[in-house]
């Protein structure tokens, strides 16, 4: 077997988290290690560099796509949680997540912060407006 790609990781990756349990990045690489069917060797073959693990640095570049598109938070240092919002994508039972399907995931949370802060100053707005007199 072939080192998987960081696509092909996601969705394995996002299922391993979906217990809702703190999850620490070094046992989630040994278990999707297992998932994959890894050798030893594949396990510790490292980048050019020399200084990282190939399959550990995928595991732990997907984490940081998750983190950004807001399917994991990063609880402490190494270690990381599912969010709702990464329980409602895998209730759409996926057969597979992409760069792609994260990109618009960003997007979304995105304009979702741009609407909630405009409603906010809105609100604010109103409040201050028509408060009633004995408040303002």
């Amino acid at each position: 077997m072939t080192i998987p790609s960081s696509q092909s990781i996601m969705l394995t990756l996002l299922k391993y988290a979906s217990d809702g349990q703190e999850h620490s990045l070094r046992d989630a690489i040994e278990v999707l290690a297992d998932e994959f069917n890894l050798s030893a060797a594949e396990r510790m073959q490292v980048l050019p560099s020399g200084k990282k693990r190939v399959f550990a640095h995928r595991v732990e570049k997907v984490k940081g796509e998750f983190k950004k598109a807001g399917l994991l938070v990063i609880t402490k240092r190494g270690y990381f949680k599912i969010t709702l919002l990464g329980i409602k994508v895998l209730d759409y039972s996926p057969n597979k997540i992409t760069r792609k399907f994260l990109k618009n995931a960003e997007d979304e949370i995105s304009l979702l912060a741009a609407w909630k802060e405009l409603f906010d100053d809105i609100k604010s707005e109103f409040d201050t407006r028509y408060a009633p007199s004995s408040q303002k």
